[in-house]
């Protein structure tokens, strides 16, 4: 293993222009419909109009989310080797555009000839839209510790980019089924929403991919030879490997917990009519909270910041566990229906959810940026790429053991399935579902916090 020489960072100004934080951040809008879209979506294309059983539908989603895991480390060391000689341009334009070209094939097609052919070319072109955006995402991730040497203006990057992320869950989550619906439903339904989202996609992505190819980067050298030898380096970043530790953590409740929302609110609240409201409500929340995530750092530390969002969350997320169908009538909507005490409870939840949620999120990937710099400042060399795929691998696998943790839970606590719609389910099979979105998470959210209290950089 070599190292290549460090070029100083001296003639990169530490304050990031706002049309440079601006051109990054939509970047994400694009990214996160991505993201979201199949994931929520997908699972409900292959069931109804592709005839795909479920079981295997969740399959087909799985697969290429496990390849990520993968897929990541591998795209962070290829763009640290190829950053000198090309830069990591080439990366967001390639990978916008294969990115655009599988969302829109995934709901594209809709004739089959069966089933389990449908099955194997969805996962295919999921393989291929996902291996595309991880070509993206992950460049993108580590252009973030590139910009600035100043560890506030990277926050205020990651602030900006949460901003479009949360526009993204919003349109991607909240827009495509209206959209399926106003273009008729149905094969056109589809087609129309895959093209309408694609666009996005493409015109997000190449905004910042145009929009920095001319901006400096901090250039330092980089550790060459294998992965695993560079995974060896950056495991040695004591800072990076908390961290890391701490997000995976973390991100295994909320995985979790973003499994079973629907259940809560079709068994325990019984007002399935509420989530778009309730997603609203988070949504809007984390848009207005972000100046605070700005502000609230450099009054008292990223650190700090980090622990009073998180502690925040679990406080709120425990109290799940009081969660029912009762209280008192209030209001009624247009359509008639009523809201109860138990309705407003649930939405100011959500409002403080959304509100910390993020915060804690744009944090703990503004404190990965950190830990880069920490390893150029101490080791004159990082790689910023393997840095970005290993902290987005990780999440990933996260977010793949999260289903598999509810699905046992559920299974544990007497959960029936069925089909044809929802089943009644027992007393205890709903504690199960309550105990995932509140005691489950928020007990791992704590667990994190007690990893993260390791973490300190020297300069802090």
């Amino acid at each position: 293993m070599t190292l290549t020489a460090a070029t100083p960072p001296s003639t990169i100004p530490d304050e990031v222009p706002t049309s440079v934080v601006l051109r990054y951040g939509i970047g994400q809008f694009g990214a996160q419909v991505f993201r979201d879209t199949p994931a929520v979506l997908l699972p409900l294309f292959m069931t109804t109009m592709l005839g795909v059983p479920a079981w295997l539908a969740g399959l087909v989603v799985l697969i290429p989310k496990l390849w990520l895991i993968v897929c990541d480390p591998l795209v962070g060391a290829w763009s640290d080797r190829m950053k000198a000689a090309i830069g990591r341009t080439p990366f967001l334009i390639g990978g916008a555009v294969g990115t655009t070209a599988g969302f829109i094939a995934l709901f594209v097609f809709t004739a089959y000839p069966s089933p389990y052919i449908a099955a194997a070319s969805i996962c295919a072109l999921f393989f291929a839209a996902s291996t595309a955006f991880s070509i993206y995402s992950v460049p993108y991730l580590a252009i973030a510790a590139e910009l600035s040497g100043d560890p506030h203006q990277r926050n205020r990057i990651m602030v900006l980019r949460m901003f479009f992320a949360t526009l993204g869950v919003l349109v991607g989550v909240g827009l495509a089924q209206p959209i399926i619906t106003h273009f008729g439903g149905g094969a056109a339904g589809w087609h129309a929403m895959s093209w309408i989202f694609g666009a996005l996609c493409l015109v997000s992505m190449l905004t910042t991919a145009s929009g920095l190819r001319k901006v400096p980067l901090i250039q330092a050298g980089a550790v060459a030879g294998s992965l695993v030898g560079q995974l060896k380096v950056v495991s040695r970043n004591r800072p990076f490997a908390i961290l890391l530790a701490t997000s995976f953590v973390s991100s295994i409740g909320q995985a979790a917990s973003y499994t079973v929302i629907g259940f809560v609110f079709i068994y325990a609240v019984q007002a399935i009519w509420l989530i778009p409201i309730f997603i609203l409500c988070m949504s809007v929340a984390s848009l207005a909270a972000q100046p605070l995530w700005l502000w609230l750092p450099r009054r008292i530390g990223k650190p700090r910041a980090y622990v009073l969002a998180s502690l925040i969350w679990a406080a709120v997320t425990i109290t799940w566990l009081w969660v029912g169908k009762g209280g008192a009538d209030v209001a009624t909507l247009p359509g008639g229906q009523p809201v109860n005490t138990q309705h407003i409870m649930i939405l100011l939840r959500a409002v403080v959810i959304g509100s910390v949620n993020g915060g804690f999120i744009l944090l703990a990937l503004s404190m990965m940026t950190d830990t880069v710099d920490y390893q150029r400042r101490t080791q004159g060399v990082a790689n910023e790429g393997v840095f970005a795929g290993l902290f987005s691998a990780m999440e990933k696998l996260a977010f793949a053991l999260g289903p598999v943790i509810a699905g046992v839970v559920m299974s544990a606590f007497g959960f029936i399935s069925s089909t044809g719609g929802a089943a009644a389910q027992s007393a205890s099979a709903i504690t199960g579902i309550v105990l995932l979105y509140s005691a489950i998470p928020a007990a791992l959210q704590v667990g994190a916090l007690l990893i993260f209290s390791r973490y300190k950089l020297p300069a802090e």
